[in-house]
């Protein structure tokens, strides 16, 4: 089992995003993970929030070994096109590093205020699958159109390719059956889950046939949650039950207690868990 740490980016100065960052890496984690938002969501009034693509591009050069991603990349905030890329500047950027996270979006209030278009839900998942689409689509670095049902390609071309092949892995959270589950069989190497393995079960079955439809293994997509690092006994076993019902990633919230807490997980916890 892999483990990446939440450095919950909002209200904290850059030093202290970038500290969290390293102390991640220093600590054996496989990956950082910050979000995807302009403004804080949660607390009162204002405060430093940094815009995610170009902070892990930044923190492609104070890391060496992290994997670092964004839970998750909202595809309204930027134009399919100009994500993959970013994706692909990141990815070289780090060495191959890069954990390309997507989802629908869901945060209208930030929308309104900073005047970016929020669709109708429908309209915001027809986005998401031509952003997963154009994505899959110009990291082959070939010349390729795409008929899309919001946003369209006429003989586009990126380069240089990505360095992780086929492409950085691709995570998609949710269990919304109508809409995010069959993406996530036709395009995701990584599924992001929130509940428990029990509440989950038949979600999980339900994607292992919607794989099978695509004409895909349903081992070749990563099952992965979240974990809280609040209390290590719960931590522990709640860790074992995801390890047992097959998940292979688990994101570790940052625990209010701070450091000593991560650290504690990381020399106590991680060595029964990892790989």
């Amino acid at each position: 089992m892999r483990f990446g740490l939440d450095v919950a980016q909002q209200r904290v100065s850059w030093p202290e995003l970038v500290s969290r960052v390293q102390f991640a890496e220093e600590l054996g984690f496989d990956g950082a993970w910050g979000f995807d938002h302009f403004q804080p969501m949660y607390g009162e009034g204002p405060g430093e929030t940094f815009e995610g693509m170009t902070t892990l591009a930044a923190l492609t050069g104070v890391t060496s070994r992290i994997r670092l991603g964004l839970l998750v990349t909202g595809v309204t905030y930027r134009h399919p096109s100009v994500l993959a890329a970013q994706a692909l500047t990141i990815d070289h950027a780090s060495g191959g590093r890069l954990e390309l996270s997507l989802g629908a979006a869901w945060f209208d209030k930030e929308h309104t205020e900073l005047g970016i278009a929020f669709p109708s839900t429908s309209e915001r998942f027809d986005l998401l699958e031509d952003a997963l689409e154009i994505v899959a689509r110009l990291f082959t670095g070939d010349v390729v159109s795409y008929r899309g049902r919001i946003v369209s390609l006429r003989d586009a071309q990126l380069r240089p390719l990505p360095l992780q092949q086929p492409h950085p892995p691709i995570w998609i959270g949710g269990s919304g059956p109508r809409r995010t589950l069959p993406l996530v069989a036709r395009y995701a190497d990584v599924w992001h889950a929130w509940g428990s393995p029990n509440s989950l079960l038949e979600t999980n079955a339900q994607l292992d046939d919607l794989a099978v439809a695509a004409g895909r293994d349903p081992s070749s997509i990563m099952r992965a949650s979240s974990l809280s690092l609040d209390d290590l006994g719960t931590a522990r076993k709640h860790a074992a039950k995801w390890r047992d019902a097959g998940y292979g990633y688990l994101v570790c919230g940052w625990p209010e207690t701070g450091r000593g807490q991560i650290e504690e997980f990381a020399s106590e916890l991680m060595p029964e868990f990892s790989d």
